[in-house]
């Protein structure tokens, strides 16, 4: 078998013919770097639409609705973070093996994250809770400079969840 082009973010070398089940178990992975100023929060949900629709178009992934939108969630709300606490450079990775998600942010700021108590009267300050509801995983690791932030988003409604949950939006 002839080796093909290696493709931008894959982590292997595509041959010229594969089989479903090749292109549907390569993990693909993708980084950015930002200033992290207001606009790039809207570039962070781009970036990460973007990676999940090549994934599907180029590796046969089943992504669902909903998992996109959780993706774009979860990153829009980490960013949000980096803005208001971190203010400066930051490095954004996804990837995946078209089951997982896995979105990384690294910045600079020292102070570590942590949810606010629950409080439905509250305006504002429920960005980490909604990421712990949604997502499979959460990671908080110090850096020697700064902190990095790891979630897990599954990319297929569960099957265990009623059809009336899968179908809200």
């Amino acid at each position: 078998m002839s080796l093909g082009q290696t493709h931008a973010g894959a982590d292997r070398t595509w041959p010229d013919k594969v089989t479903l089940e090749e292109v549907t178990t390569a993990t693909m992975r993708s980084s950015a770097a930002y200033e992290m100023t207001s606009g790039d929060i809207g570039r962070t949900r781009s970036f990460v639409r973007e990676f999940l629709s090549t994934g599907q178009s180029m590796h046969a992934w089943t992504v669902s609705g909903r998992a996109t939108d959780i993706a774009q969630l979860v990153v829009s709300e980490l960013a949000t973070n980096v803005c208001k606490y971190a203010p400066g450079p930051c490095l954004l990775d996804v990837e995946s093996d078209g089951t997982m998600l896995r979105i990384t942010m690294w910045d600079s700021g020292a102070v570590l994250p942590s949810p606010s108590p629950a409080d439905p009267t509250r305006v504002g300050q429920h960005g980490l809770e909604l990421v712990l509801a949604v997502c499979q995983s959460f990671e908080l690791r110090r850096e020697a400079v700064g902190k990095r932030v790891s979630v897990q988003i599954a990319l297929q409604d569960s099957v265990e969840r009623p059809p009336s949950e899968q179908a809200a939006r």
